[in-house]
């Protein structure tokens, strides 16, 4: 098969990740840039997506449906310039997930991700199913995404994730292709892991869907104190166990959610939370991958 199951992993003895300088925790921010190549009449489809916005649930509009269109807009025009700010002027390091019709189509973002030094991992040509995707089409998109990437943002994208999730192809064309250090297409673990694909290394660097800014719109939360609470006792609990065994933790967000400014506090609170440890590592996702490789290479 494909994708055979590990249900074992590290079975209860995670390796230790030897961080840099000796850190109890590594944290990173990760940017899910997808505002203008969501489903839309205008990219050529028959609805318009309203999937995690203050929308709700898709709308049955015939046509172009420009409320919803204006939902994504929010985040490409005014969340993102709000989430640069809290994280640049704070010196915080971040990974944008780039889907790469949207960064072109802002070019005055993908200048300031650029100018930032943050890392872009690659989210797919559209926010597209790639599940549904023929390979020939999906190494197609992944070929098309990473020239697009390389200059709107002036880098190739050295990680992929997936919208949802991955066809039973996605990780074997990724090596296949070659360029790729890492893909994110997993939620198993709370470390970085190796896997073997077609006899190749391969690194996985889970995801998340829990410390995730997504959980406004699942029924979760509806106040910024109630996430930046969740997302806290995440990185309390993981710190205590970082005295024995160091572990790692993806924050993922969205211009459009975390972009509001009600919302936009949690985000302060806690990167302010977060510049009282002396001990954590706050890194880019190709930092971490590289980090990895190098303290872990993969075993025969």
């Amino acid at each position: 098969m494909a994708h055979e199951r590990d249900l074992v992993g590290y079975g209860g003895r995670p390796p230790d990740p030897k961080w840099p300088n000796g850190a109890r925790l590594a944290i990173n921010f990760v940017l899910n840039y997808e505002e203008g190549s969501e489903y839309s009449v205008v990219n050529g489809d028959s609805f318009s997506e309203t999937t995690l916005t203050d929308g709700g649930a898709a709308r049955q509009i015939k046509g172009r449906d420009l409320g919803a269109e204006s939902l994504y807009e929010y985040g490409s025009r005014a969340g993102f310039w709000r989430v640069h700010r809290i994280m640049t002027d704070r010196g915080m390091p971040m990974t944008v997930y780039g889907c790469a019709m949207a960064l072109e189509k802002n070019p005055p973002a993908a200048a300031a991700i650029r100018e930032s030094g943050w890392d872009v991992a690659g989210h797919g040509w559209r926010w597209m199913n790639h599940f549904d995707m023929a390979e020939a089409e999906e190494r197609e998109l992944i070929r098309k995404s990473i020239a697009s990437f390389q200059q709107t943002v002036g880098q190739r994208p050295y990680g992929w994730y997936c919208r949802y999730a991955p066809s039973t192809n996605t990780r074997r064309l990724l090596v296949e292709e070659g360029g790729f250090l890492y893909d994110s297409d997993s939620y198993a673990d709370d470390l970085p892991y190796w896997t073997r694909v077609d006899g190749k290394p391969h690194l996985v660097v889970p995801y998340t869907m829990s410390t995730n800014d997504q959980m406004f719109y699942r029924g979760n939360f509806g106040r910024a104190e109630d996430w930046f609470q969740f997302i806290r006792d995440a990185v309390d609990v993981l710190y205590r166990e970082g005295r024995t065994q160091p572990k790692m933790l993806s924050i993922g967000l969205h211009a459009r959610i975390i972009g509001h400014p009600a919302r936009a506090s949690a985000l302060e609170r806690l990167v302010e939370h977060l510049s009282g440890f002396p001990d954590i590592w706050i890194a880019r996702r190709k930092d971490i991958a590289e980090h990895w490789i190098a303290t872990h290479p993969p075993q025969p």
